[in-house]
């Protein structure tokens, strides 16, 4: 007696639209609504006075009342002596301070991430200064670098040097205020980099370490590609702190000797100090233009290639 059996029918599967797979994929597993607090303090903080500066910087405006002036407050801030000075130090001290903090963070996440004694504490001295006070620093460093007695000075004396005026010679002033920048900046890009070192799949190295790679060469072929992103935030961070860099030079120098380390921030500061609210809030806009006009380019330009790599 011979039994047949009847052929196994697959499941039909409803065949599913393809603009509801779509829809689907793309829905967030949250309610809108979840949202709205950070909304909210975005608004709060960003978006309102950002339109508000924009809107004051047509004006004329003090505590109690405003006046619109159209464009008078932007064309008497270019007309401003010290302006051409200052653009000229806020993209020197923005362009020193980002490379500094770039190179030196790069050289010590490949210190740090590697066999060396008392790694973590290391870690924890190169961090510490960015948790200070930069009117504290700015104070402290003030002191330190006085041109006869400061501590500095006095340092290189002992071994033959004749220090400079640091925050009095013209010619020293406003790299002496990037040098604390970076002094206290710099552990902010280590950890960055540290975080994208240990990144790393270990085993690329240990290919490279078969194959006769010295470290130079696995620094330079793996390390230093594969940490782009790192170096993408710390060239952007920086960029952006350098250019809008003022408690600490304002601490330091005040912008002088005269105007030879004023930056845009300073000389804004100087205007609302004069008591024209206006014109200083033109100057905020301008200067957040400028950074915007740096930074979002730079930023859209290493991310390509960073995808392109």
């Amino acid at each position: 007696m011979t039994t047949s059996t009847a052929p196994t029918v697959p499941a039909i599967r409803p065949r599913q639209d393809a603009a509801t797979r779509k829809r689907r994929k793309g829905k967030s597993p949250y309610p809108y609504w979840f949202y709205l607090p950070a909304a909210v303090v975005y608004a709060a903080l960003f978006l309102i006075p950002t339109f508000a500066s924009f809107f004051f910087s047509f004006t004329r405006w003090s505590l109690t009342d405003f006046t619109f002036i159209g464009v008078d407050n932007f064309v008497q801030f270019f007309q401003e002596p010290a302006l051409i000075k200052g653009l000229t130090n806020t993209f020197i001290y923005g362009a020193v301070t980002s490379v500094l903090k770039v190179v030196l963070g790069m050289l010590l996440g490949v210190l740090l991430t590697s066999q060396i004694i008392a790694r973590g504490y290391l870690r924890s001295v190169i961090f510490f200064p960015v948790l200070l006070s930069s009117i504290g620093v700015g104070i402290v460093f003030t002191v330190l670098m006085a041109p006869s007695k400061g501590m500095i000075n006095e340092a290189l004396a002992a071994v033959g040097i004749d220090g400079p005026a640091w925050l009095t010679d013209p010619a020293w002033a406003l790299l002496s205020v990037a040098l604390v920048d970076v002094w206290k900046g710099v552990g902010l890009a280590t950890v960055i980099y540290i975080a994208g070192i240990v990144s790393i799949p270990q085993e690329y190295f240990e290919a490279a370490k078969v194959d006769g790679a010295s470290s130079f060469k696995s620094f330079w072929n793996i390390t230093l590609p594969l940490a782009r992103p790192a170096t993408t935030t710390v060239i952007i961070l920086s960029l952006i702190g350098g250019l809008r860099s003022f408690d600490l030079i304002w601490a330091m120098t005040k912008g002088g000797p005269g105007f030879t380390s004023d930056v845009i921030a300073s000389v804004i500061y100087k205007q609302y100090q004069a008591g024209f609210y206006g014109l200083s809030t033109a100057g905020n806009v301008v200067l957040f233009l400028i950074v915007t006009a740096i930074v979002l380019p730079l930023s859209i330009f290493l991310n390509r290639k960073e995808v392109e790599q």
